[in-house]
């Protein structure tokens, strides 16, 4: 066979390995990893969770940085390019450069199939791997125990958020979510969990593996007012702390978090109260409650589950005044759309419905069903809604019809957002008032 040359040729060649997209176990991934020599010098932390994962790993990232230590970071989904995934030093690995360790990957599997995820997870963690780094922020998938990085044992494993997202795989309600994301812990080392209200059975599983569990509120703690905060761990507290550049109701569980898996590793990696306050001051994600400013103003947020929704909710409430909002909104098929259109539809005055280029994108007629039956500002179905055949235009149409104080939120899948921001950054200009 000829190898593939480019990314975009190894990507669509991984797609084609597997005869399913999902496919829950470690077993092929564990016997890859063997056969490639997968080893981290590093120290490696892991975060798993429903919601708040991307959040815990930028800031664990632009912390450590701060702090002058040599950070690799693995994220994912990619809102647009795919070599976003790979971080180090706090840039993406250009796509040159991951092409070595696609092919090492494709050598080493043999006759075994890799799923899409699996062969490009593993490609990218023997990127880590092979880099001169301090500290490997891992990312997981959508589950935890039978999640491709988990075959790489961390160091430290984090848990943020659990709420109910992919229930066909992981489990029908939060204690049997909660289970498999508590797979990624190892017996002895620091487990932190950022969920104010974990499951059972993430307590549960940590003592039955002798892990070192940090709870909210009994190892880990945060309190604030309007203007500041402070933290305290075990051992150690920040006080007089501004609020992260990452803006939302959840984030400083999501700091909390960090700054335990921090203290934690205190012996390995120490940090300073100043890259502490440099680093929450500097994070940027893109797509998580991202304000771009603009006549109107546009709200980009990943939100895709109904526990998300509710908090791009709480936060668009606590916006300014503005006296429309349009919403544009893709979603999977898979997904609990109406249990999470139910807490964002009373602050929604016009829908802007959008396809998606996935098959198990649910269709913006089939979301246009959906929405019919919500309550909106004008009461029952009282919001106006628009069906478009991509986010961009979706986006598009909310701005045309959109006055200069006008607000306009793009959210749900990656794809939705991904897809208003292949372009770049949208800087809207909307007609004025006459």
């Amino acid at each position: 066979m000829t190898l593939p040359n480019t990314l975009d040729d190894w990507l669509a060649h991984c797609e084609r390995l597997h005869p399913v997209t999902i496919d829950m176990t470690l077993d092929r991934v564990a016997a890859v990893r063997d056969r490639l020599g997968l080893r981290f010098q590093a120290t490696v932390v892991s975060v798993a969770g429903t919601n708040g994962k991307g959040s815990t790993c930028a800031m664990l990232e632009a912390i450590a940085l701060q702090a002058g230590w040599r950070v690799g970071l693995y994220s994912k989904p990619h809102l647009v390019h795919f070599e976003e995934r790979c971080r180090i030093q706090g840039e993406s690995l250009p796509a040159q450069e991951l092409l070595p360790h696609f092919e090492a990957v494709e050598h080493a599997r043999g006759d075994i199939t890799l799923t899409w995820f699996e062969f490009t997870t593993l490609a990218i963690l023997r990127a880590l791997a092979q880099a001169p780094l301090d500290l490997v922020i891992l990312e997981v998938g959508m589950g935890g125990r039978l999640d491709a990085v988990n075959a790489i044992d961390a160091d430290c494993a984090i848990v943020t958020g659990i709420a109910l997202d992919h229930t066909d795989y992981l489990g029908p309600d939060r204690e049997a979510i909660g289970r498999e994301k508590a797979g990624i812990f190892r017996g002895g080392r620091p487990a932190i969990v950022g969920d104010p209200d974990p499951p059972h059975s993430i307590a549960a599983h940590a003592q039955a593996l002798g892990a070192d569990l940090w709870l909210v509120g009994r190892d880990h703690a945060v309190q604030g007012d309007r203007q500041q905060w402070s933290w305290r761990g075990r051992k150690r507290r920040y006080g007089a702390l501004a609020y992260p550049a990452l803006r939302g109701a959840n984030q400083l569980l999501n700091a909390s978090a960090a700054l335990a898996a921090f203290e934690a590793l205190g012996d390995r990696l120490p940090i300073t109260a100043q890259a502490v306050r440099s680093g929450l001051a500097l994070v940027s994600l893109p797509g998580r409650f991202q304000v771009v400013p603009g006549q109107p103003v546009l709200v980009l947020d990943v939100a895709h589950n109904p526990q998300a929704v509710a908090a791009l909710a709480l936060n668009l409430d606590q916006m300014g005044f503005h006296p429309r909002t349009r919403a544009v909104f893709g979603a999977m098929r898979d997904k609990d759309i109406r249990g999470a259109l139910m807490h964002i539809a009373p602050l929604v005055d016009h829908w802007h419905l959008c396809d998606l280029p996935l098959a198990r994108a649910a269709r913006a007629s089939e979301l246009a069903d959906v929405v019919s039956t919500l309550p909106g500002p004008l009461g029952e179905a009282g919001a106006r809604i628009g069906c478009d055949s991509s986010p961009s235009e979706a986006l598009a149409a909310a701005a045309a019809q959109s006055d200069p104080a006008d607000r306009i939120v793009v959210f749900g899948s990656f794809y939705t957002v991904g897809g208003v921001l292949k372009d770049g950054l949208p800087r809207l200009a909307a007609r004025h008032l006459t």
